[in-house]
């Protein structure tokens, strides 16, 4: 008997997707390498180095209105809104970063709008986010490698530890979550690492600082699980924690027995990066885990300028930092 067509038609899809592009084994990336795979129009960069830039950039929105967002910023842009898109992509070109992660970023569909129209030179392919629904502040990334599964904090509630309800219940957040992502980078076909963008609540209250306690101990479980499944796996964590390097809160990241693979903050405590024209504090870290600090090149991560503190300050409040990275096999 003679198959029908639409039998026919599905053995050939079958057969079709068989044929996809294997993405080599990569010993430190062991969980769904079987079904994630190198675009197939794409060719690893022949570098054996790369450099990742995080930067809030402070409110920055594009000059059209959101209508499902309720914000006088967001609404209706302040005046110099195009001079700081003009300066903040001749600062993206100086950078020349393979991977930007951006805080305050209004979307990374506004990204890749001003990369495909002013960056169309620097070979970024890929733009990525998971925004909050009701307000414009984001963490988005463009990159010029591939990436593999975001993974969305938004949905999750995290506790404010020491903090109760007036009716004496533990008190929880989950409204500002929304800002922390973690996605797979492959810089190359033997080496790739676990990217984490964040921008943790702001404030220096106790309470803030609660509720910061609450994301990072999110973030400590979520890496603690990656580690368990493979215990090479590299991990980067960037972005404004808004918490200074001697605080409890980096400390969880960096000191604390509670992570199976802690963090290094790589940078001087002493350098600062806010507020951008006359630094007094430092906000912003590129952290990586005891795996990649193997592959941090130049030392560790520096906070950078690109113009005159003036100008800087035009276009943030915040400095941003880069790192770059061997891409060592493992």
């Amino acid at each position: 008997m003679k198959k029908p067509i639409y039998a026919v038609l599905i053995s050939f899809l079958i057969g079709s997707c068989a044929q996809k592009i294997s993405m080599p084994a990569q010993s430190n990336q062991q969980v769904h390498t079987n079904s994630i795979v190198k675009p197939i129009d794409y060719t690893y960069p022949a570098d054996s180095s790369f450099k990742v830039l995080s930067w809030n950039a402070e409110h920055f929105v594009d000059l059209h209105d959101d209508p499902y967002i309720k914000d006088p910023r967001e609404n209706n842009p302040p005046a110099n809104t195009g001079l700081r898109i003009s300066l903040f992509l001749k600062a993206l070109r100086i950078a020349d970063a393979d991977v930007v992660v951006l805080q305050e970023f209004e979307s990374a569909k506004f990204l890749r709008q001003l990369a495909q129209d002013s960056l169309s030179n620097m070979g970024y392919r890929y733009f990525g986010d998971i925004p909050s629904h009701n307000y414009y502040m984001n963490v988005v990334i463009m990159s010029r490698f591939p990436m593999g599964l975001m993974t969305g904090y938004g949905l999750a509630t995290t506790p404010l530890p020491g903090f109760l309800t007036k009716e004496g219940k533990a008190e929880t957040q989950n409204n500002i979550n929304t800002r922390m992502w973690s996605v797979d980078v492959f810089p190359s076909e033997g080496y790739s690492f676990l990217l984490t963008g964040v921008h943790l609540k702001a404030g220096r209250t106790d309470r803030d600082v609660a509720m910061r306690k609450g994301q990072i101990s999110l973030l400590t479980e979520t890496f603690n699980r990656y580690i368990a499944e493979n215990n090479q796996k590299n991990m980067l964590l960037a972005g404004d924690h808004n918490a200074t390097p001697e605080s409890e809160e980096i400390g969880m990241l960096t000191t604390s027995t509670t992570l199976k693979n802690r963090f290094f903050d790589t940078i001087d405590p002493k350098v600062f990066s806010h507020p951008s024209n006359a630094p007094g504090r430092r906000l912003d870290y590129i952290l990586v885990n005891e795996n990649m600090n193997k592959e941090i090149l130049d030392g560790g991560a520096k906070v950078v300028k690109f113009f005159s503190p003036d100008t800087m300050k035009t276009i943030s409040d915040h400095l941003p930092v880069m790192a770059r990275f061997l891409k060592k096999d493992k």
